[in-house]
Protein backbone atom coordinates (compact mmCIF):
# COMPACT_ATOMS: atom_id res chain seq x y z
CA UNK A 1 0.00 0.00 0.00
CA UNK A 2 2.85 2.33 0.79
CA UNK A 3 4.07 1.69 -2.23
CA UNK A 4 0.98 3.58 -4.26
CA UNK A 5 0.45 6.10 -1.39
CA UNK A 6 3.72 7.32 -0.79
CA UNK A 7 6.43 9.15 -2.89
CA UNK A 8 9.55 8.91 -0.39
CA UNK A 9 13.15 11.41 -1.57
CA UNK A 10 15.17 10.72 1.21
CA UNK A 11 18.11 13.03 1.46
CA UNK A 12 21.82 12.65 1.32
CA UNK A 13 22.73 11.20 4.85
CA UNK A 14 20.08 8.64 6.97
CA UNK A 15 16.81 10.31 8.00
CA UNK A 16 16.15 11.91 11.74
CA UNK A 17 12.91 12.91 10.64
CA UNK A 18 10.24 13.02 7.97
CA UNK A 19 8.22 15.30 6.39
CA UNK A 20 5.36 13.63 4.94
CA UNK A 21 2.96 16.46 2.81
CA UNK A 22 -0.24 16.35 1.14
CA UNK A 23 -1.46 18.28 -2.22
CA UNK A 24 -4.75 19.94 -2.66
CA UNK A 25 -7.75 19.35 -5.00
CA UNK A 26 -7.02 17.73 -7.97
CA UNK A 27 -3.19 18.14 -7.03
CA UNK A 28 -0.54 15.18 -7.46
CA UNK A 29 2.56 14.30 -5.23
CA UNK A 30 4.70 15.92 -7.76
CA UNK A 31 3.62 19.19 -6.41
CA UNK A 32 6.09 18.61 -3.45
CA UNK A 33 8.56 17.66 -5.31
CA UNK A 34 10.86 20.80 -5.80
CA UNK A 35 11.03 20.85 -1.64
CA UNK A 36 13.71 18.19 -1.41
CA UNK A 37 16.94 20.50 -2.38
CA UNK A 38 15.72 22.85 0.37
CA UNK A 39 14.97 20.54 3.19
CA UNK A 40 17.72 19.69 5.58
CA UNK A 41 19.55 16.12 4.23
CA UNK A 42 18.38 14.27 7.22
CA UNK A 43 14.85 14.67 6.73
CA UNK A 44 12.91 12.21 4.00
CA UNK A 45 10.33 14.16 2.35
CA UNK A 46 7.64 12.03 1.99
CA UNK A 47 4.73 13.34 -0.96
CA UNK A 48 0.79 11.55 -0.33
CA UNK A 49 -0.43 10.50 -3.95
CA UNK A 50 -4.04 10.25 -3.99
CA UNK A 51 -5.55 7.92 -6.41
CA UNK A 52 -7.03 8.47 -9.57
CA UNK A 53 -4.22 10.60 -11.19
CA UNK A 54 -1.29 10.26 -12.72
CA UNK A 55 0.29 7.04 -12.05
CA UNK A 56 -3.19 6.00 -9.93
CA UNK A 57 -4.86 7.22 -13.17
CA UNK A 58 -7.06 3.68 -13.16
CA UNK A 59 -7.93 3.70 -9.72
CA UNK A 60 -11.08 4.99 -8.42
CA UNK A 61 -10.81 8.82 -6.75
CA UNK A 62 -11.90 8.58 -3.30
CA UNK A 63 -14.79 10.80 -2.39
CA UNK A 64 -15.07 10.28 1.61
CA UNK A 65 -12.81 11.97 3.73
CA UNK A 66 -12.52 8.67 6.10
CA UNK A 67 -11.91 6.60 3.60
CA UNK A 68 -8.86 8.81 2.15
CA UNK A 69 -7.70 9.55 5.84
CA UNK A 70 -7.67 5.90 6.44
CA UNK A 71 -5.82 4.83 3.85
CA UNK A 72 -3.59 8.05 4.33
CA UNK A 73 -2.70 6.57 7.86
CA UNK A 74 -2.09 2.45 6.70
CA UNK A 75 0.78 4.12 4.39
CA UNK A 76 1.97 5.45 6.92
CA UNK A 77 2.48 3.57 9.88
CA UNK A 78 5.59 1.47 8.64
CA UNK A 79 6.41 5.23 8.60
CA UNK A 80 6.23 6.02 12.60
CA UNK A 81 9.88 5.04 14.03
CA UNK A 82 11.49 8.58 13.63
CA UNK A 83 9.77 11.77 14.05
CA UNK A 84 7.17 13.24 11.69
CA UNK A 85 5.73 16.35 10.35
CA UNK A 86 2.60 17.03 8.44
CA UNK A 87 1.90 19.69 5.83
CA UNK A 88 -1.17 20.23 3.61
CA UNK A 89 -1.95 22.74 1.45
CA UNK A 90 -5.95 23.87 1.15
CA UNK A 91 -7.67 20.18 0.42
CA UNK A 92 -4.61 18.77 2.02
CA UNK A 93 -5.08 20.64 5.22
CA UNK A 94 -8.22 18.98 5.89
CA UNK A 95 -6.66 15.52 5.19
CA UNK A 96 -3.71 15.91 7.32
CA UNK A 97 -5.82 17.22 10.25
CA UNK A 98 -7.90 13.52 9.72
CA UNK A 99 -4.86 11.59 9.53
CA UNK A 100 -2.85 13.29 12.43
CA UNK A 101 -6.32 12.80 14.53
CA UNK A 102 -6.38 9.64 13.61
CA UNK A 103 -2.70 8.75 14.03
CA UNK A 104 -2.56 10.61 17.71
CA UNK A 105 -5.65 8.19 18.87
CA UNK A 106 -5.32 5.06 17.21
CA UNK A 107 -1.34 4.68 17.25
CA UNK A 108 -0.39 6.88 20.18
CA UNK A 109 1.76 9.25 17.73
CA UNK A 110 2.34 12.61 18.35
CA UNK A 111 3.31 14.37 15.24
CA UNK A 112 6.37 17.38 15.74
CA UNK A 113 4.46 19.91 13.74
CA UNK A 114 1.26 20.37 11.45
CA UNK A 115 1.76 22.81 9.32
CA UNK A 116 -1.80 24.03 7.66
CA UNK A 117 -1.54 25.60 4.18
CA UNK A 118 -4.69 28.03 2.41
CA UNK A 119 -7.29 26.42 4.51
CA UNK A 120 -9.20 27.71 7.53
CA UNK A 121 -9.71 24.49 10.45
CA UNK A 122 -12.60 21.89 9.31
CA UNK A 123 -15.19 22.89 11.98
CA UNK A 124 -14.95 26.62 9.98
CA UNK A 125 -15.77 26.10 6.13
CA UNK A 126 -19.29 25.45 5.39
CA UNK A 127 -18.62 23.97 2.29
CA UNK A 128 -17.37 23.53 -1.53
CA UNK A 129 -19.50 25.20 -3.77
CA UNK A 130 -17.31 24.57 -6.97
CA UNK A 131 -17.94 21.06 -6.48
CA UNK A 132 -21.41 22.07 -8.25
CA UNK A 133 -20.10 23.65 -10.97
CA UNK A 134 -20.06 22.46 -15.24
CA UNK A 135 -17.00 21.69 -16.52
CA UNK A 136 -16.63 24.77 -18.32
CA UNK A 137 -17.13 26.94 -15.18
CA UNK A 138 -15.27 24.68 -13.12
CA UNK A 139 -11.89 24.82 -15.64
CA UNK A 140 -12.28 28.67 -15.22
CA UNK A 141 -12.46 28.88 -11.22
CA UNK A 142 -9.25 26.62 -11.17
CA UNK A 143 -7.49 28.83 -13.52
CA UNK A 144 -8.26 31.52 -11.82
CA UNK A 145 -6.86 30.04 -8.64
CA UNK A 146 -3.20 30.58 -10.16
CA UNK A 147 -2.72 26.87 -9.59
CA UNK A 148 1.16 26.32 -11.31
CA UNK A 149 -0.64 23.58 -13.54
CA UNK A 150 -3.51 25.71 -14.48
CA UNK A 151 -2.59 25.51 -18.02
CA UNK A 152 -2.36 21.68 -18.63
CA UNK A 153 -6.65 22.70 -18.03
CA UNK A 154 -6.29 24.95 -21.46
CA UNK A 155 -5.60 21.62 -23.30
CA UNK A 156 -9.19 19.56 -23.98
CA UNK A 157 -7.50 16.31 -23.72
CA UNK A 158 -5.63 16.70 -20.60
CA UNK A 159 -8.59 18.89 -18.81
CA UNK A 160 -10.89 15.55 -19.62
CA UNK A 161 -8.35 13.19 -18.01
CA UNK A 162 -7.88 15.61 -15.15
CA UNK A 163 -11.56 16.91 -14.15
CA UNK A 164 -12.93 13.16 -12.60
CA UNK A 165 -10.15 13.32 -9.77
CA UNK A 166 -10.81 17.41 -9.32
CA UNK A 167 -14.48 16.45 -8.98
CA UNK A 168 -13.93 13.46 -6.92
CA UNK A 169 -11.43 15.45 -4.27
CA UNK A 170 -13.88 18.63 -4.35
CA UNK A 171 -17.15 16.38 -3.41
CA UNK A 172 -15.47 15.06 -0.63
CA UNK A 173 -14.36 18.19 0.74
CA UNK A 174 -17.96 19.37 0.34
CA UNK A 175 -19.11 16.24 2.55
CA UNK A 176 -16.54 16.78 4.94
CA UNK A 177 -18.45 19.31 6.97
CA UNK A 178 -17.62 18.46 11.02
CA UNK A 179 -19.42 20.63 13.31
CA UNK A 180 -16.25 20.61 15.88
CA UNK A 181 -12.73 19.78 16.12
CA UNK A 182 -11.26 17.40 18.53
CA UNK A 183 -7.97 19.58 19.08
CA UNK A 184 -4.33 17.66 18.73
CA UNK A 185 -2.11 17.15 21.02
CA UNK A 186 0.27 18.95 17.89
CA UNK A 187 1.85 22.44 17.65
CA UNK A 188 -0.40 23.48 14.54
CA UNK A 189 1.36 26.61 12.07
CA UNK A 190 -0.82 28.27 9.64
CA UNK A 191 0.23 29.48 5.84
CA UNK A 192 -1.56 31.61 4.00
CA UNK A 193 -1.50 33.89 1.07
CA UNK A 194 -2.09 37.65 1.93
CA UNK A 195 -4.28 37.77 -1.48
CA UNK A 196 -5.98 34.13 -1.14
CA UNK A 197 -9.48 35.00 -2.11
CA UNK A 198 -10.46 31.52 -1.05
CA UNK A 199 -9.23 31.14 2.49
CA UNK A 200 -8.77 34.91 4.21
CA UNK A 201 -6.06 35.74 6.49
CA UNK A 202 -8.36 36.16 9.37
CA UNK A 203 -9.52 32.65 8.55
CA UNK A 204 -5.86 30.78 9.61
CA UNK A 205 -6.34 31.84 13.21
CA UNK A 206 -8.87 29.31 13.41
CA UNK A 207 -6.83 26.16 13.82
CA UNK A 208 -6.26 27.58 16.62
CA UNK A 209 -8.88 25.63 18.24
CA UNK A 210 -7.96 22.65 16.61
CA UNK A 211 -4.57 22.38 19.24
CA UNK A 212 -4.11 21.94 23.01
CA UNK A 213 -0.17 23.05 21.74
CA UNK A 214 0.85 26.53 20.14
CA UNK A 215 -0.63 27.78 17.27
CA UNK A 216 0.85 30.50 15.20
CA UNK A 217 -0.04 31.81 11.40
CA UNK A 218 2.39 32.63 8.98
CA UNK A 219 1.78 34.90 5.92
CA UNK A 220 3.49 35.09 2.34
CA UNK A 221 2.80 37.06 -0.45
CA UNK A 222 0.65 35.69 -2.90
CA UNK A 223 -2.84 33.99 -3.51
CA UNK A 224 -4.44 30.77 -3.25
CA UNK A 225 -1.23 28.64 -4.64
CA UNK A 226 1.13 30.59 -3.21
CA UNK A 227 3.34 27.74 -1.80
CA UNK A 228 4.23 27.49 -5.71
CA UNK A 229 5.14 31.43 -6.33
CA UNK A 230 6.84 31.19 -2.90
CA UNK A 231 8.23 27.85 -2.62
CA UNK A 232 11.86 28.44 -1.63
CA UNK A 233 10.66 30.34 1.42
CA UNK A 234 8.01 28.22 2.25
CA UNK A 235 10.41 25.62 2.58
CA UNK A 236 12.83 27.90 4.56
CA UNK A 237 10.04 28.36 6.76
CA UNK A 238 8.86 25.18 7.41
CA UNK A 239 12.34 24.13 8.02
CA UNK A 240 12.87 26.54 10.83
CA UNK A 241 9.75 25.82 12.47
CA UNK A 242 10.76 21.95 12.91
CA UNK A 243 14.23 23.43 13.60
CA UNK A 244 12.05 24.67 16.93
CA UNK A 245 9.89 21.52 17.46
CA UNK A 246 12.55 19.09 17.44
CA UNK A 247 14.12 17.80 20.63
CA UNK A 248 17.54 19.41 21.30
CA UNK A 249 19.29 15.78 20.41
CA UNK A 250 17.47 15.64 16.83
CA UNK A 251 17.98 19.71 15.99
CA UNK A 252 21.86 18.76 16.42
CA UNK A 253 21.55 16.04 13.84
CA UNK A 254 19.62 18.19 11.19
CA UNK A 255 22.52 19.08 8.21
CA UNK A 256 21.87 21.64 5.79
CA UNK A 257 19.85 21.20 2.39
CA UNK A 258 20.71 18.52 0.66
Amino acid sequence: MADRWLRRLPGDRPASARLVCLPHAGGTAAAYAGWRAGLPATVELVCVQYPGRQDRLSERPIEEMAELADHVVAALLPLLDLPMALFGHSMGSAVCYEVARRLESSADFRMLHFFASARAAPHRVAGEPRSQLDDDELLSAMRRLGDSHASLYDHPGLAMVILPSLRADLRLIDRYRPGQVTPLNTPITAFGGDSDEICPIAALSTWRDATRASAAVRVFSGGHHYIGEREDDVVAAVTNELALTTTTETRQELGPPS
